[in-house]
């Protein structure tokens, strides 16, 4: 736990939150400033700053945890469908600094756009981004 953190407080009881799920290693809230209804985070309750720190054993747990809540509430609120997001650097809308994984709910009409303009790469750029990716090792 990180003292300075406000999801390491979330995630260990210290500071009042609406709890949906919570095991020995996560707690799963709903998030203040929702994108929907039921739009809740998976906060685990060990300190990793983003992805990068993530061990992959945890990662494996997230994604099984985000896997089985999704479901749980798909059935629970009836929505239509569900976005998962995971935010890393501030550049990519990451606000807290300890991993945690957005579960939302969709709804028909809910208003919401979670999603990008497409890039149109020539084949040439694609192949070559391609290369570098593989060779970096």
């Amino acid at each position: 736990m990180k003292d300075d953190c406000i999801f390491c407080k979330i995630a260990a009881g210290e500071i009042p939150s609406n709890t949906v799920y919570e095991d020995d290693s996560y707690r799963v809230i709903l998030d203040l400033g929702p994108a929907a209804r039921g739009h809740a985070l998976i906060l685990p309750k060990e300190h990793y700053a983003d992805i990068y720190e993530l061990p992959d054993d945890k990662a494996g747990e997230v994604f099984r945890l985000a896997k089985k809540m999704a479901g749980r509430m798909k059935s629970a609120l009836g929505c239509d469908g569900f976005n998962v997001v995971q935010n890393n650097g501030e550049i990519a809308g990451q606000t807290v600094f300890h991993f945690h994984m957005h579960l939302i709910p969709r709804y028909e009409n809910d208003g919401q756009k979670i999603g990008w303009t497409p890039g149109e790469p020539s084949q040439e750029e694609l192949q070559e981004t391609a290369r570098i990716i593989r060779e970096e090792n």
